[in-house]
């Protein structure tokens, strides 16, 4: 499914791979960002779309006192039992989808980031986009920075990164790719790039539609 306006380029990367800051520095250039997670935090916050049919699958032990998901509880039930991820995608990812869609319907930038950290996994979410762009780094690294960003087990991590495409199917996916094995500086001059590419893809893409 194609949806309004003409370009949109499918951003993803693995658990640490820096997508976030990737995708702020786009935003900041001026681009539409469409964020799948910060949907899914909305989705999940007190009195959120999702919160009655997350309280009815897994009961008030999944919400916090305030109304919204647990999501370290909810962490661990799905590390310990995976089809409970599966019963949560499942509440989840037709709305995410769906408000994902109205939001790159309604974006008002040049061209469209839309960032989903499972975009590879998903054929949904491929079909929308132009292009692919993936944020990269060793793996080594990504479990360095989620264990100092979240401070989870190693193995908890390595558990999320194999529930993920690899790294190699990523790669092969990428239309165009960020290294961000470096520093912050090096990762925003290749943004600022592609920045510049895909607006003129996105102008390109606007004349033939004239």
């Amino acid at each position: 499914m194609k949806v309004s306006p003409a370009y949109i380029v499918g951003l993803t990367g693995g658990i640490g791979s820096g997508k976030s800051a990737a995708t702020a520095h786009f935003a900041a250039l001026g681009a539409t960002v469409v964020d799948t997670d910060l949907i899914a935090h909305a989705l999940t916050a007190p009195g959120g779309a999702a919160i009655e049919a997350i309280r009815r699958t897994f009961g008030e032990g999944m919400l916090t006192p305030g109304g919204s998901l647990d999501r370290a509880a909810m962490r661990a039930l799905a590390f310990q039992r995976p089809e409970a991820r599966r019963q949560l995608e499942a509440i989840l990812h037709p709305m995410i989808r769906d408000e994902s869609a109205r939001q790159c319907g309604e974006a008002p930038g040049p061209y469209v980031i839309l960032a989903v950290p499972l975009l590879i996994e998903s054929g949904t979410y491929r079909e929308r986009c132009n292009r692919i762009c993936v944020v990269d780094c060793p793996e080594a690294l990504q479990v360095a920075r989620v264990r100092q960003r979240n401070a989870l087990p190693e193995e908890q991590i390595r558990s999320i990164m194999a529930a993920q495409a690899s790294r190699a199917q990523r790669l092969a996916a990428a239309d165009d790719v960020i290294d961000n094995s470096g520093t912050l500086a090096e990762l925003e001059a290749q943004v600022e790039r592609l920045h510049a590419a895909y607006l003129a893809a996105a102008d390109a893409a606007d004349a033939t539609a004239e």
